[in-house]
């Protein structure tokens, strides 16, 4: 694998791009070479021509601990899986949405496919990208308004494993008080903010609920700033929430430092957040995490492209499907019986129809 470094000038991204097939290590014709041309597990399918999968980055970037870390595991396992090249992308610092269509576009034309765009901020460039190279398989996490025959949009019912950590934190809650931190000031956030409520409120409607938004726009660093997350966090501390969930990204790492610097609950979104190295010195103080399988949306997608059967429209994520759920690494957690029993039976009432979980606050 070669992952391209951040970069302030799309120009050097393509130029980068171009040489990375140079650079030291495999290049991506080399990695796909690996397999003998046969079909079956293990090796790419021998209709499968294509140089590898182009994986680009949303703000943030990989080592967010979350949700493009998500993003790059599956991609990872595909790669290692079917024995393909493959190449990921960094977004710029303050780039455009120019420079995200050129970014797609050069991986589309260098042979990449799929080609995936991590968030809904790509949506303008896959729309874009796709028109130019038909041929080229697209795909987009957390959007659904790209609608074309060579784009598949992977979509998830994030409220649903928001209920399920709303429903953990009111049951660990010693202070019945609880927070919410999000982000970004946007739709797809309120989705978190709307199914934690919920999931709050099913255990006990007389709960206090901290929620803040650390943006209103994602280019002012809601999803990329640890200290916003910290200081977040510290606010909803002294305020008297002893379990905080956030839905912020990179910054969520500041979240999770402050909950355990000061000893109550932190609970993670997207990856399993107890198993990040990053976050080791805290892990004690992760109850659990809501997950969003992103690296198995990209997998699923890169498999079905590799194997000569795209995906294609419109592929949705749930509790059901098994793509959304909560973590239950920690120890502590898993100890609490009151609050696994409550977890699981909210878990069954929602794939059962019995809870429809709300996608607004």
């Amino acid at each position: 694998m070669r992952r391209v470094s951040k970069l302030s000038q799309v120009a050097v991204a393509v130029a980068s791009l171009a040489l990375a097939a140079s650079a030291c290590g495999k290049t991506s014709s080399e990695a796909s070479s690996d397999d003998d041309g046969k079909d079956g597990k293990g090796s790419a399918s021998s209709s499968y021509k294509a140089k590898g999968i182009g994986l680009a980055y949303d703000i943030g970037g990989q080592g967010d601990q979350s949700f493009n870390d998500a993003a790059f595991a599956g991609y990872d396992k595909a790669r290692k899986e079917f024995k393909v090249g493959g190449v990921d992308m960094e977004p710029g610092d303050g780039e455009s949405s120019a420079d995200k269509v050129q970014r797609l576009e050069q991986l589309a034309r260098q042979g990449y496919d799929p080609v995936i765009g991590v968030g809904f901020v790509y949506a303008p460039a896959v729309e874009a990208a796709a028109k130019k190279y038909p041929k080229t398989t697209f795909g987009i996490i957390d959007d659904n308004t790209v609608k074309a025959e060579n784009v598949v949009d992977l979509v998830f019912h994030e409220e649903q494993g928001s209920y399920l950590a709303g429903v953990a934190a009111a049951k660990a809650s010693k202070a019945r008080h609880v927070g919410f931190i999000g982000g970004v000031d946007i739709p797809l956030i309120h989705k978190f903010e709307a199914g934690f409520v919920q999931g709050v409120k099913s255990v006990d409607p007389k709960i206090e609920i901290e929620k803040r938004y650390l943006t209103e726009k994602p280019e002012e660093g809601g999803f990329s700033s640890p200290d916003k997350g910290q200081n977040a966090a510290s606010g909803q501390i002294e305020a008297g929430a002893d379990v905080i969930y956030h839905a912020a990204g990179l910054s969520g790492q500041g979240v999770i430092q402050e909950a355990g610097s000061q000893r109550v609950w932190a609970i993670g979104v997207d990856s399993d957040q107890y198993k990040q190295k990053a976050l080791a010195k805290y892990k004690e103080h992760i109850l659990g995490s809501a997950l969003k399988d992103v690296g198995g949306a990209v997998y699923d997608l890169s498999k079905s492209v590799i194997e000569g059967k795209p995906m294609k429209g419109e592929q949705r994520y749930d509790l059901k499907s098994g793509r959304v759920g909560f973590a239950d690494s920690n120890p502590e957690y898993r100890s609490m019986k009151d609050v696994v029993a409550a977890v699981e039976k909210a878990r069954k009432d929602v794939i059962s129809g019995k809870v429809e979980v709300k996608t607004e606050p």
